[in-house]
């Protein structure tokens, strides 16, 4: 069996970016063919900086 190169990106963004973040990755990385990839969405319940203590969308 021949497995194909796996790259994972991670992105956290706030809501408002979602679609706009989906449309731009599809856009590059579909070719149609086995191996293009999965996008997978979940929720982020908090983001903390730890330097500064910031929350939320101001920690992203």
């Amino acid at each position: 069996m021949d497995f194909l190169p796996k790259v994972k990106i991670e992105i956290v963004i706030g809501d408002d970016l979602v679609e706009k973040a989906i449309d731009a990755i599809r856009r590059a990385a579909q070719t149609g063919r086995i191996g293009d990839g999965k996008i997978f969405v979940s929720n982020i319940e908090e983001a903390i900086r730890i330097r500064t203590g910031e929350s939320g969308l101001d920690a992203i």
